[in-house]
């Protein structure tokens, strides 16, 4: 089914949304949640909330991408459930690794509410993606959105690990000089 009939369906109020939105986006959903989570058990449940967190943002949101929609929900669940967990267990893995690595580049919470909002530094992020290669574009998003690993990244994309890890470490790079411009970090 066309995801706008599918947003139709949840305007509607009409359940057999959540049986569609499973049909169509289950597999999406499970990998960023397993990605995230590095559990069968937890990814499942988060894939379930992510069904049921849906249903109660549309509306009053009416998402363009429904796909998107989906996704951004699912791994903002899923990374609440691993604060959550790794709170309870101070484990590592992959996201922890990735928000080390991203920790130069990105300015601390408190200093972003003092100088500007969250979402100009979230723009800011976006141009900067924009101008990046694609192939550049899809290995930063595929290791700090979804949180890959290198070898599953590399593997992707026929990288060995080292250019993999070069490619991130030189954008990463780049992102700070270009936050650094802008005026977001010092």
């Amino acid at each position: 089914m066309e995801d706008s009939k599918i947003i139709e369906l949840y305007w509607n109020r009409d359940e057999s949304a959540i049986a569609q939105t499973k049909e169509k986006y289950e597999s999406y959903c499970f990998s960023i949640a397993r990605n995230i989570l590095h559990n069968q058990e937890d990814a499942e449940e988060t894939v379930n909330d992510t069904y049921l967190a849906t249903w109660n943002a549309i509306p009053p949101h009416h998402p363009l991408i429904l796909s998107t929609f989906i996704g951004k929900i699912c791994r903002n669940l899923s990374l609440n459930r691993w604060r959550s967990l790794s709170a309870e267990k101070r484990g590592g893995g992959q996201i922890a690794v990735s928000i080390d690595e991203l920790e130069e580049c990105i300015p601390d919470e408190s200093s972003i509410s003092k100088n500007l909002e969250t979402r100009y530094l979230a723009e800011t992020i976006d141009e900067f993606l924009a101008g990046l290669k694609e192939s550049e574009r899809k290995v930063f998003v595929c290791r700090y959105w979804y949180f890959d690993s290198i070898d599953a990244i590399a593997k992707r994309f026929g990288f060995t690990e080292s250019k993999t890890k070069m490619m991130l470490k030189r954008t990463r790079d780049r992102l700070r000089d270009y936050l650094i411009k802008e005026g977001l970090i010092s």
